[in-house]
């Protein structure tokens, strides 16, 4: 540092005003207020003069104007004191065994939540929408929903035609030769799978296969054995009534006949069979020279089945492969026809596979994979629409309806097992099994809500919520669940979900950690809307579910539980601003507040709920409870709860000069949160106007949130993508040296603001203090560089004047001087170069820096 600022020593707190610019509010009233205490000094002596010595009188007014001073320093430190206690953090109070919030943690939360629920189309426009048939030519195609097929093919012979059309079309799963070859060397085959995969058409095209009467060695065809090649069976009897029928058959029992079996093992009354049956079955079966599958759903009560001898699970047929073979079987058949002016086959073919590909009809459809009758669907509204019978709207329309079905297939007659009879074959009640029920289902409402956070996260609140369910269906008993009955590839096949190695918060630090998601976008919300939508009693348990996750103190649960409440609050806005965002906007704690807050600005960011929302926020802030205007700060600082900026900061000003500025801390943060989007020259200078405001409260808010600004780091207050957002790599950087170096214009505004607290008695001290920060923030532990740059852009504007120089002189001695971290000298030079910059150095400012 040069010979003039050393000779200059150490910086007053209050440094002298210079001639023009700059002004201090506290300076100028101190100032009056000097003057008013000189004016009642001078009355009281000459009220006093009668009849004491000038010595005497001398005396007690220098005794009086200490005693003064003493009174204006203990009202400046109190002054001081107050200032700090609301710089403090907004969630100080959200302390217990949960510990505090995590801001940041909270904020990269909702970022990646708000990618899950689209919100650019409004989930009221479409959800509704349902194709139930595709109209191609003459013929009416099967579209959606493999479960009608087989739910009346309950028992009887498979016809020959539907076994040519099956060898035609079937796509055959990775691991298919497995499984044949299993099936032949054991005559018996437990296939494991979730419905909808494709496992019956796999079970048929293998007994189709392994029932295939070859010709002999002298090359004579085989004579035709009486009655069909494949059965189905009449599942309610089991392997052990199938495997008795077959030896009761005689002699002239069929042979070499295939058996298919689809097991249905969710009714409490039901029991798998054990291994000894399936041995029973496979002997039997091996005396005709008889094949059987037997078709199970994975969970808990196969679990046995498919680890045993004869089970194996059944993987889903290539959903690229599986689209272009039904897609060929459409085309085809209208090119069987012969139709004068129909286009080539392979033309038609091109152009379907090329509309297929288009990124509107892949965002309409936000499936990652499809099952065998969704590749029904796609295919027949395909080659509807290349040949002209199917419009574009009623194509989107269909490949929006694909994840609805899915999400109604799950959810229909879930609760119909209850109607059983509540005792068993002895007269004995039996305990309640709602949870096993109910689990699978609770599993994918969980799934949708916080889909991306950890398996173990995601398990443990459908657990919860299958707890609730249980109790609300069934009140009079106490929900049993096993434990250990749960297998994370289970709950992945029954969800239609996806594991991916990630990471996760941990006290702010990330750590490994599994995450699991739906295979496709638009599954979250579909599931949301089926549940809100098409079942109500299911609300109840739903709602008391959600006030628990409220309560969750990780990051990945209550924010992701905050951004569904929002969505569910859209389908219902009534419902759930009455029994959920309303209870907890008036809730104790701050992160049940900030869950309401959340929710909504979710609500907000749909256009039909935009203005119900501004007006809510707007009456809490004029007329709320403190609860319901903590609530309303915070969601203000979204940005999207109020029309304009200007609206948003005005109702935060009420906020925070109410009642002495009790809710200053809250206020301040969320105008804070305001500088990172595209309008945050315009609240700068909103703050400013606060500074300089003639009333006290205004200048307190404008001085807090200056100081809050510098305490403040990016991740803890973006709301956008970082992807798109240029202060997204910047995301530990304090903001106000992130916004210096990648907005040059907000660096005057910001430095002018930061002079003013540094000049203004009562907040001083934390604002040297946030400076401090700023200065220390310039490299990392280790050497490199960290917010250099920023710091390069705004110290210039921050020290312009003399006083401002001795100032940051004396801050950077002292931080040398600190003895628990003490600046390096030469960082400390590189600090006040990147200050005070000068295009030529004289060789005295060399020698000393």
């Amino acid at each position: 540092m040069s010979d003039d600022e050393q000779a200059g020593g150490v910086a007053v707190d209050t440094p002298e005003q210079s001639g023009g610019g700059r002004s201090s509010d506290d300076d100028k009233k101190a100032g009056g207020d000097r003057k008013d205490d000189r004016k009642q000094d001078r009355d009281e002596r000459s009220r006093d003069n009668d009849g004491k010595s000038d010595g005497e009188k001398a005396a007690e007014d220098e005794d009086a104007e200490k005693e003064k001073e003493k009174e204006r320093e203990k009202e400046r430190e109190r002054a001081a004191g107050r200032f700090k206690e609301r710089t403090r953090d907004p969630l100080a109070d959200d302390q217990g065994e949960d510990g505090p919030t995590d801001l940041a943690a909270a904020a990269r939360t909702r970022r990646a939540t708000r990618q899950l629920f689209d919100v650019r189309r409004d989930l009221i426009s479409f959800a509704h929408s349902r194709l139930q048939s595709a109209h191609i030519g003459d013929n009416f195609n099967l579209t959606l929903g493999s479960r009608a097929l087989g739910s009346g093919m309950r028992s009887g012979p498979v016809p020959e035609e539907e076994l040519r059309r099956l060898r035609r079309v079937h796509v055959v799963p990775q691991g298919y030769v497995r499984l044949r070859g299993a099936l032949r060397a054991r005559r018996l085959l437990v296939l494991g799978a979730a419905p909808g995969t494709g496992r019956t058409s796999t079970a048929l095209s293998l007994l189709d296969e392994v029932t295939q009467r070859t010709a002999d060695d002298s090359g004579a065809e085989p004579a035709p054995a009486p009655g069909p090649r494949i059965l189905r069976v009449d599942p309610e009897g089991g392997p052990r009534q199938l495997a008795g029928t077959l030896d009761n058959e005689g002699e002239e029992a069929r042979r070499g006949t295939g058996y298919l079996l689809e097991l249905s093992l969710t009714r409490s009354d039901t029991l798998p069979p054990d291994e000894m049956d399936l041995d029973e079955l496979a002997a039997a079966l091996d005396r005709r020279e008889a094949f059987a599958v037997i078709v199970v759903t994975v969970g808990s009560a196969a679990n046995a089945l498919l680890a045993g001898r004869y089970g194996m699970l059944c993987p889903p047929a290539p959903t690229e492969e599986l689209l272009a073979t039904r897609l060929r079987e459409r085309l085809e058949e209208r090119v069987a026809e012969g139709r004068e002016g129909d286009a080539p086959l392979e033309d038609l073919l091109a152009r379907a596979e090329e509309l297929a590909e288009s990124e509107e009809l892949d965002d309409a459809l936000g499936l990652n994979d499809l099952r065998p009758g969704e590749a029904e669907l796609l295919a027949s509204l395909l080659a509807g629409h290349v040949l002209g019978n199917v419009s574009y709207e009623a194509l989107l329309s269909g490949y929006r309806s694909i994840a609805a079905e899915q999400a109604q297939e799950w959810f229909a007659g879930v609760d119909r097992a209850l109607t059983a009879p509540r005792v068993d074959a002895e007269g004995k009640a039996r305990r309640s099994d709602t949870a096993t029920l109910f689990h699978p289902v609770a599993f994918r409402i969980a799934l949708a809500v916080l889909g991306g956070a950890s398996y173990s996260a995601v398990a443990t609140a459908a657990h919860l919520l299958t707890w609730e369910l249980s109790v609300q269906c069934d009140p009079d008993n106490t929900p049993a669940r096993p434990l250990f009955c749960d297998d994370p590839e289970v709950d992945k096949a029954l969800s239609r979900a996806d594991f991916q190695d990630g990471k996760v918060e941990v006290a702010g630090h990330d750590v490994p950690a599994r995450l699991i998601w739906y295979r496709g976008s638009a599954l979250p919300s579909a599931v949301l809307t089926e549940l809100w939508d098409r079942h109500f009693p299911v609300r109840a348990p739903v709602v008391r579910w959600l006030r628990l996750l409220a309560d969750d103190p990780r990051s990945q649960v209550w924010m992701r539980a905050a951004v569904a409440a929002g969505e569910l609050c859209v389908r219902d806005f009534d419902h759930g601003y009455t029994e959920l965002v309303r209870p907890l906007a008036e809730a104790h704690t701050p992160r049940r507040r900030i869950f309401a807050a959340t929710t909504m600005d979710q609500a907000a960011g749909h256009d039909s709920h935009r203005k119900t929302v501004h007006k809510i926020i707007g009456d809490w802030s004029r007329n709320g409870t403190k609860s319901l205007r903590w609530t309303a700060a915070m969601a203000l600082g979204y940005g999207n709860a109020a029309a304009t900026t200007d609206d948003t900061l005005d109702a935060l000003a009420r906020i925070g000069i109410r009642d002495e500025g009790d809710q200053l801390a809250v206020s301040s943060f969320n105008v804070v949160r305001l500088l990172t989007l595209p309008d945050a020259a315009s609240v700068l200078e909103r703050v400013a106007e606060w500074t300089h405001h003639k009333k006290e409260p205004y200048q307190d808010l404008g001085l807090v949130t200056t100081v809050r600004l510098a305490l403040t780091t990016v991740e803890e207050v973006l709301t956008d993508d970082p992807e798109s957002s240029p202060l997204g790599d910047r995301g530990d950087w304090p903001l106000p040296l992130a916004l210096a170096a990648t907005r040059p214009e907000l660096v005057a505004p910001m430095a002018d603001l930061l002079w003013t607290t540094l000049n203004t008695a009562r907040s001083k001290d934390v604002a040297m203090d946030a400076l401090e920060a700023l200065l220390r923030s310039a490299a990392r532990k280790d050497g490199s560089e960290w917010t250099r740059p920023g710091l390069a852009a705004l110290l210039p504007a921050l020290a312009t004047e003399e006083n401002d120089r001795r100032r940051l002189d004396w801050l950077l001695r002292r931080m040398m001087n600190d003895p628990e971290k003490p600046l390096p000298e030469p960082k400390a030079r590189d600090l006040w170069w990147l200050a005070v910059s000068r295009p030529e150095r004289t060789g005295q400012e060399e020698r000393h820096g």
